[in-house]
């Protein structure tokens, strides 16, 4: 694995900016590929061992698939959001997991480490560099039962909504009322089908022949 100022760089330069969330990444990522045995996560054959489990959508996240390789296109970046600055680290052929989350009292740290730098953003970033990995976080074992239909690879499970038709890999969707689901269907979604008359409507069921199970 490369060293922690080279990884820092890049991930700055792939996310867009460098920022404290970012040294927190890395160093998170870094420790984790440590403790399950990886240490060149991102290239094969290591990069088929590797599930990543993050537990925000904030910067950090970015900074760990950038040290990891593990991206979600490739299954092996899984996101929970539990709002938390957290990662789990799963070695899939050993087994062995370590959730790894940052501790709050880093923030107060740093205006012990770093009083010379007068900006917050600035003096957290370099006291993060400067802190232990003790400092940074609290680190534990954990058991992640990774189930088939997580696992990443080709898509080994499909279902098709009654209600609309459309094609629910992975496991994804839902029974309710006796009747297989995808969730937007059977849970409600985000997104609000909008007619020609500019008002909501129900989609509606596609032909079952426009689906294409090979994608």
């Amino acid at each position: 694995m490369k060293d922690f100022e080279t990884l820092l760089k890049g991930s700055g330069e792939a996310h867009g900016h460098l920022c404290p969330g970012q040294v927190v990444g890395v160093k998170m990522a870094m420790e984790g590929c440590r403790l399950i045995g990886l240490d060149e996560p991102s290239i094969l054959p290591q990069i088929k061992k590797l599930l990543v489990y993050v537990e925000m959508d904030r910067c950090a996240a970015d900074a760990i698939s950038y040290v990891t390789g593990a991206k979600l296109g490739r299954r092996s970046l899984k996101f929970v959001d539990n709002g938390i600055m957290a990662a789990t680290f799963v070695n899939l052929e050993s087994g062995r997991a370590f959730r790894i989350v940052s501790r709050e009292e880093a923030r107060e740290l740093a205006l012990v480490l770093a009083p010379e730098i007068p900006d917050k953003r600035g003096r957290q970033m370099e006291a993060y560099k400067r802190m232990s990995i003790e400092e940074l976080f609290d680190i534990e074992e954990v058991r992640v039962d990774v189930p088939a239909c997580d696992m990443p690879g080709p898509t080994r499970f499909k279902a098709v909504c009654a209600r609309c038709g459309q094609m629910v890999r992975d496991k994804r969707e839902i029974m309710k009322n006796n009747e297989i689901l995808c969730r937007p269907c059977g849970l409600g979604s985000y997104f609000q089908p909008i007619n020609e008359q500019g008002k909501e409507n129900v989609p509606r069921r596609r032909a079952q022949g426009s689906q294409n199970p090979a994608l």
